[in-house]
């Protein structure tokens, strides 16, 4: 598909959390193949402002902390708001994608002044008559993958069969970091455990998870770390007692030092969380536990990713788990 114009100053809209911030991230590097040329601004929440950073797709980013606008005092929020559409008409785009697609971003596309404006068609969700863009984008299919999704809203740019995942290096001054916080230079293989979760019915037990990192510990080649993110600080305590002695615990991290901690491991054990996103993103293994309802639009796109599951998520094996973990360590081709 031809275009009849060439913008040149981008501005792309992704107002989800760290997993959808990753799985945006083949349509952000589609567009920047497409307008090699244009300079591309990302409008994004908090909490994957540094995901994109990181990525090199993007020249600008433009931060929005939206629990700070939902939770915060009303007329502040409203001020806050109104601030941010004052900066972003100063920046004068000439097109605005909306991948998110909210009732607020596209609002916010709208007063941008932008010429071209193209929203993700999200049924009872985004206001379409404030895109302008022709052909629309087709309407959201909620049995697409979370990636389809994003590459769907780029189709009317004649983008088509873009890869659905990439993989990001982490900053150099961040493995640099986390050298001294893992036994790098042990010649065992690192295995990670991520018991996190935030919704509780997403979470495998700790106790599996201490028997995990127990047989993982007898085998002399492997080394077991476990990761605590800040919503698993309070876990410390009962991990140092009821995991083995040599299991490493790291906590405390940064975002950026987390990505860099995961690419170091040989497998990443998980729950359906954003680590799982973080390290799929890294080129890390992945073993995922999870509940068979739990639906799969949201995982990761790699294809180092082995599920393993059940109809509910306390009754998987910790053998099964194990049994996972070592072929993927086996791997050769990982």
């Amino acid at each position: 598909m031809k275009l009849n114009f060439y913008p040149r100053n981008i501005l792309i809209i992704n107002f989800g959390q760290i997993g959808d911030v990753v799985l945006g991230l083949p349509a952000l590097k589609a567009v920047r193949e497409k307008f090699p040329s244009a300079k591309i601004t990302a409008m994004v929440g908090k909490s994957g402002a540094e995901i994109v950073e990181i990525s090199g797709f993007a020249d600008e980013k433009i931060t929005v902390d939206r629990v700070k606008l939902r939770d915060g005092e009303k007329i502040n929020s409203i001020r806050e708001v109104l601030q941010i559409a004052k900066d972003v008409r100063r920046r004068r785009f000439d097109f605005v994608i909306d991948l998110h697609s909210l009732y607020e971003t596209n609002f916010l596309g709208f007063l941008s002044g932008a010429k071209h404006r193209l929203y993700a068609n999200r049924e009872n969700r985004s206001l379409d008559f404030l895109a302008n863009f022709s052909p629309q984008p087709p309407r959201e299919d909620k049995k697409l993958h979370l990636t389809d999704h994003y590459l769907n809203v780029l189709k009317p740019l004649g983008i088509r069969n873009a890869p659905r995942f990439v993989e990001i290096q982490p900053r150099t001054e961040d493995l640099e970091k986390i050298e001294n916080l893992l036994p790098a230079r042990e010649s065992k293989k690192l295995v990670g455990l991520f018991p996190g979760a935030g919704n509780p019915s997403r979470r495998w037990s700790l106790e599996k998870f201490a028997e995990t990192s127990g047989n993982l510990s007898q085998d002399k080649n492997t080394r077991a770390i476990v990761f605590l993110g800040p919503e698993e600080k309070d876990l410390r305590a009962k991990i140092e007692k009821e995991f083995p002695s040599e299991t490493v615990i790291v906590d405390k991290l940064s975002l950026l030092e987390f990505i860099a901690a995961l690419s170091k491991l040989s497998v990443l054990i998980s729950n359906d969380t954003s680590a799982i996103h973080l390290g799929a993103m890294v080129g890390t293994p992945i073993v995922l536990v999870m509940d068979k309802r739990a639906p799969t639009t949201y995982l990761p796109l790699a294809e180092k990713v082995r599920l393993v599951n059940n109809d509910t998520i306390d009754r998987i094996k910790t053998d099964e788990v194990l049994r996972a973990t070592g072929e993927m360590l086996e791997n050769k081709n990982w």
